[in-house]
Order: C-alpha cells, then sequence, then structure tokens
C-alpha cells in the first residue's frame, strides 16, 4: 500500500513514476496486431482461421434465434434490472443530443450546423471469460439514440485454445459459452447482428469487413490492449472512441465518510485487473491509515482477491495532502476517469475540477452507479486522457456539418474582403468567384 506524501521533497517524482507504471509501450503486442489486422484483410478463412486458433470455434455471428434461446436462460431479477438500466440510461442520453439550429447575424447572413448519425457502428462488447452486459448497453443504447441505422456488436466467446481447436463447431457448441446476460441486453435492445470474435481480429472485421462482415464507420467500446492497439491501427479508416486503458478512480475523501464505504470504492476498481488504478486523497493522515486498514479487510472477502491485491499494491495509492484544495489541484494533475468526492458539500467544490471522465458527488454516490444504470456512460477517458477527452456519448455516433446560406446583401458586405484574402493567398480562382457574381443586382 503506497503512502505518499504531498509536502515530500520528491513526491512530483514519486507519483509521476506510479502513473507511468501501467503506460509502458509494447512494441511486440503492436506487431502481433499489425499482423492480425493484416491477416483478416484477407477475408473470413483467416478470420475463421484466427477465431479458431484464438478462442477455440469457428462460429462468426450468433443467429437472431440463438440469441433469444441464451437470453431466455438470464434469472428474471437480472432482466429487471437490465431493463430499468436500459430505461435510465437512454432516458439520459436523449439529453445529450445537439439542437440543430441556425442563426441570421446583422447581415442576414444564415449559418449553422446540423448533425447526422453515422450510417453503421461496431460496439465491441469485452468478454471472453467475463461478461459484461452493462459494456452492451453503454455502446448500443447512445448509438440507438443517436439515430444509427445498423449497430454491429462483436464480443470474444472462449471455448478452447490452440492447439487443439473446435474446428467446424455450430451455435450450439458455443451456446455454454454465451453470456444469457448479454444475450438478454441485446435482445431488449432488438441488437440483432452479434458476431462472436474478439480481440483484434474483431476490430479488423468491423474496420475493413469480410464476406460475412459489412464494415462500420465507427466502433465503439473497452477491451483489453490488443483491442486498445488495433483501435489505434484502424483509426482514420474508421472513426473510434478512444484509446481505453486500465480503469482508474480517484476518490477525494475528508474524513467525513465511512473508511469501509471509500476503501470498497478503491477496490471496485482494483478488481477489473491487475493494471487497474485506485487512489485516496485526503488531507488527514489517520483516515488515509482507516482507509488502508479497511482496504485489507475487505480484499480477504473478495473472490477476486488476487487481481485486486495485485491492482492494489502495484498501482494504488493513498496520498495525504495539506487540504482540500491541493486534493483538488492533484486530482486535475492526474484527470482520472472516475472522480469521487467523498466529502461534505461536494457540489461547492465542483469549481475546482478542471479535468475528470466522470464525477460522483458525495458519499451515497458510488461510481458503481455510474457503470450500470445510473445513467451517463461508464466508457470514459483513461491514462490522463480527461484532460482533452470526454466519455461516449451520442455525440460520438454522429457528425456535424455546417451549414451557410448568404443573401444578396450578405454577399455584398463581405465580397471585396473575401477576393482581397484570396488574393493574398496567391488563389485567383477563388478570388474569381467571388468577384464574377458582381452586386447583388446581378447576383439576382
Amino acid at each position: 500500500m503506497t503512502l505518499l506524501f504531498a509536502s515530500d521533497v520528491d513526491f512530483d517524482q514519486q507519483l509521476a513514476t506510479r502513473l507511468a507504471a501501467r503506460q509502458a509501450s509494447d512494441g511486440a503486442l503492436r506487431e502481433t496486431v499489425v499482423a492480425i489486422i493484416d491477416r483478416v484483410r484477407g477475408g473470413d478463412h483467416a478470420l475463421h482461421a484466427l477465431t479458431q486458433e484464438l478462442d477455440g470455434h469457428s462460429v462468426l455471428r450468433l443467429s437472431v434465434a440463438m440469441r433469444d434461446r441464451i437470453a431466455a436462460q438470464a434469472a428474471p431479477k437480472t432482466v429487471r434490472a437490465l431493463e430499468l438500466a436500459i430505461e435510465r440510461i437512454t432516458r439520459y442520453h436523449k439529453t445529450t443530443l445537439p439542437p440543430g439550429r441556425t442563426l441570421v447575424d446583422e447581415g442576414h447572413l444564415r449559418w449553422g450546423a446540423q448533425w447526422t448519425p453515422v450510417d453503421a457502428a461496431g460496439v465491441y462488447v469485452p468478454g471472453g471469460l467475463a461478461a459484461y452486459p452493462s459494456s452492451l448497453l453503454m455502446g448500443v443504447i447512445p448509438a440507438q439514440v443517436a439515430g444509427v441505422e445498423r449497430i454491429a456488436i462483436t464480443m470474444p466467446i472462449v471455448i478452447g485454445k490452440s492447439p487443439t481447436p473446435m474446428n467446424n463447431t455450430t451455435e450450439t457448441d458455443i451456446a455454454h459459452a454465451v453470456s444469457p446476460a448479454v444475450m438478454a441486453a441485446a435482445q431488449r435492445l432488438d441488437v440483432t447482428e452479434i458476431h462472436t470474435i474478439g480481440g483484434a481480429q474483431a476490430i479488423a472485421a468491423l474496420a475493413y469487413g469480410t464476406e460475412t462482415i459489412t464494415p462500420v464507420d465507427m466502433i465503439t467500446g473497452p477491451g483489453n490492449a490488443y483491442v486498445a492497439h488495433a483501435k489505434r491501427e484502424v483509426f482514420g479508416h474508421v472513426g473510434i472512441d478512444s484509446i481505453a486503458g486500465p480503469s482508474e478512480v480517484l476518490v477525494i475523501a475528508d474524513g467525513s465518510c465511512s473508511p469501509q464505504w471509500v476503501a470498497y470504492d478503491l477496490l471496485a476498481q482494483s478488481e477489473h485487473d491487475k493494471l487497474a488504478q485506485a487512489i485516496l486523497i485526503t488531507p488527514d493522515r489517520a483516515y488515509a491509515d482507516a482507509v488502508g486498514a479497511a482496504v485489507t479487510d475487505i480484499l480477504a472477502t473478495l473472490p477476486r482477491r488476487d487481481i485486486a491485491a495485485y491492482s492494489w499494491a502495484q498501482h494504488g495509492m493513498r496520498i495525504v495532502c495539506n487540504d482540500l484544495p491541493e486534493a483538488f489541484a492533484l486530482a486535475n494533475r492526474i484527470a482520472p476517469e472516475h472522480l469521487a468526492l467523498c466529502v461534505d458539500s461536494p457540489e461547492d467544490w465542483l469549481d475546482h475540477i478542471k479535468h475528470a471522465g466522470a464525477v460522483f458527488l458525495g458519499a451515497t454516490t458510488p461510481e458503481a452507479l455510474g457503470d450500470y444504470l445510473a445513467g451517463p456512460n461508464h466508457v470514459l477517458p483513461t491514462s490522463g486522457a480527461a484532460r482533452f477527452a470526454s466519455g461516449l456519448s451520442c455525440l460520438d455516433y454522429m457528425k456535424r456539418t455546417t451549414l451557410l446560406s448568404c443573401p444578396p446583401a450578405g454577399f455584398d458586405a463581405l465580397a471585396d474582403a473575401c477576393a482581397e484574402l484570396a488574393d493574398a493567398e496567391g488563389l485567383h480562382a477563388h478570388a474569381g468567384s467571388v468577384r464574377i457574381r458582381g452586386t447583388s443586382a446581378q447576383a439576382r
């Protein structure tokens, strides 16, 4: 349990080292991803081979009938929770739709923008050894609210690995490895295009297409390091939401919240994977010790304690600062994915926050609510990207097209200056396209 003091002379170096420990570049991994992408561009034959080699089966698409058959196995309580989540997440994302409006200036020029959705989006749903129906909801719902006509999801289904993959597998062969909760989520959202592939090969197939998979325009969703590298490689050919890194949370606490509550908030991130990061910043040394002790006690009870313990030991931090203003200054420097304010009157501190993917206000607003069903999206910028990026929203599935309408009177007011600037750049056809129109009378 790393305990840092903001007053230490070498604090800045300690903090930077700790933050950078998860971000090491892996050249070999990139080479592997590029090779996979090149193979997938060869079409279905290569995609079948990769899926057999890496995930142990050869099924590239799940039928709607099989989706429904698997979804029927979901527990009723899980289905009810999914339906509540769908209602709340949909309602929230509808509030984020941008207005398409135009304005008229003093010269009677009409200007503005219209927003239109991409034609097709691919949503990556992490899976394999775990199931994440919440990721399907968070990726698909904003796309549907944005008006995307075609939504394809990809998800890894691992039933065996090389050197003895199952050849010529059928839907029935892999049904036991598909999460009923994920299929129930897909069913409730009427997702009909479900590809049972994952990793870099799924990203490549969505970007470039194969005989089975029609390419998309936008790819979203979190995944492992192979998925993140693949999204980086295909960006430009298609749009992407972000290059997601390991999950992270930063809790600012003033001592008013139960240490056990905060400990659970920290471990809720640590249990994601071994590279996850959980940070506590508090001006109270005794409170930092109490949270550390609570983390130790709770770890012993967690089914994923090996993962959480490693993450906490290798990447977790407790930072003791001088006061809350310094705590918020440190938070802005870190720019965390999740920022939890376990302080009195948290709204009073909002003006101190510049960089965070999502903010959770108050002791009874645990980050887990945002992960599942409160409404805002849980696909958020990581690794300091909150300095320049935002969480997934309808806007990621839309493009803005600017509009301009210039009536004769407005044309006359701007023509000379426009032509002058074109001449100054040596673009005389630009200038000519203005001057040829003459006065507004001639233009009419």
